[in-house]
């Protein structure tokens, strides 16, 4: 494919980009963030007492939480033991006329991972669909000769893709099609976030990665939906935040589409091989 061609491609692409950003949060994301916001931070020491009693866990809740969300914890299911904080007041402290000092404890209690649960599924952000076909090959060999690794391995709890600088691991049973929208975004972070150049704020790296696997999927003509615009937005990218980005989007799509879809009608109805 022509260089032309490519960055063509690609400027149309972002256009459309741009513009669904600006339409707002999709209904998918929007039901999406308001499951995430029912789900508690944890510290670091509960994170680590989660990980040790369940090493596979993604989404932990206690009972009455997964109630509200139309879930039940299966009968028979152990309980994930956790820190939980509490304030007691000092009983001997108190007067009418002055208000109730209180002291911090710390008590035990019990969360469950979903998949010590039944019911309602939980809502998802849209993901990319359709069949890329030869093009996931190509992604693949595109990659290889940049000497760069791809393989399933050391994923974090919820991650489809992680970009580690020179090796590229996608979780193993993805759909074709989000394993190629993933691959192209690990493959991005490479391209774009690897060097000195490399954007400070996560916020930047996310829209940056996205916005590509974007445009890649669009120009082989894989159904993108609302997933990339959501997937910005729940880095709480923007337009802005694109138009910021764009140069260094469109030459790293363009680079890509070029790698993966050789093969493009020219002007004079010639294919480009």
């Amino acid at each position: 494919m022509k260089a032309e061609q490519a960055k063509k491609i690609a400027d149309q692409a972002l256009a459309q980009l741009a513009e669904a950003l600006k339409q707002g949060k999709s209904e998918a994301i929007t039901r999406y963030l308001a499951m995430l916001a029912k789900f508690h931070k944890y510290s670091f020491g509960n994170v680590m007492l989660i990980c040790c009693q369940k090493p596979d866990a993604t989404h932990v809740a206690g009972f009455t939480t997964w109630k509200q969300m139309g879930r039940f914890v299966k009968k028979g299911e152990k309980g994930i033991l956790i820190i939980a904080p509490m304030r007691i007041r000092k009983r001997e402290e108190q007067t009418q006329d002055s208000e109730a000092e209180t002291m911090l404890r710390f008590r035990g209690v019990h969360v469950f991972d979903i998949s010590q649960t039944d019911g309602e599924p939980l809502p998802e952000p849209a993901q990319v669909s359709g069949d890329p076909s030869v093009h996931l090959d190509r992604l693949r060999t595109a990659i290889a000769e940049r000497g760069i690794t791809i393989d399933n391995e050391d994923l974090p709890p919820g991650a489809e893709g992680v970009s580690r600088g020179g090796c590229i691991s996608i979780r193993a049973g993805l759909a074709p099609a989000h394993e190629f929208s993933v691959t192209v975004h690990e493959f991005a972070h490479e391209l774009l976030h690897r060097g000195e150049d490399r954007p400070e704020s996560k916020t930047v790296r996310e829209t940056e990665a996205e916005a590509v696997a974007f445009v890649v999927c669009q120009s082989i003509g894989l159904e993108v939906s609302t997933a990339s615009s959501d997937y910005i937005q729940l880095y709480r990218g923007d337009t802005e935040t694109l138009s910021q980005s764009l140069d260094r989007v469109q030459k790293a799509a363009a680079e890509i589409i070029a790698a993966v879809d050789p093969a493009r009608e020219c002007a004079n109805g010639d294919a480009v091989v």
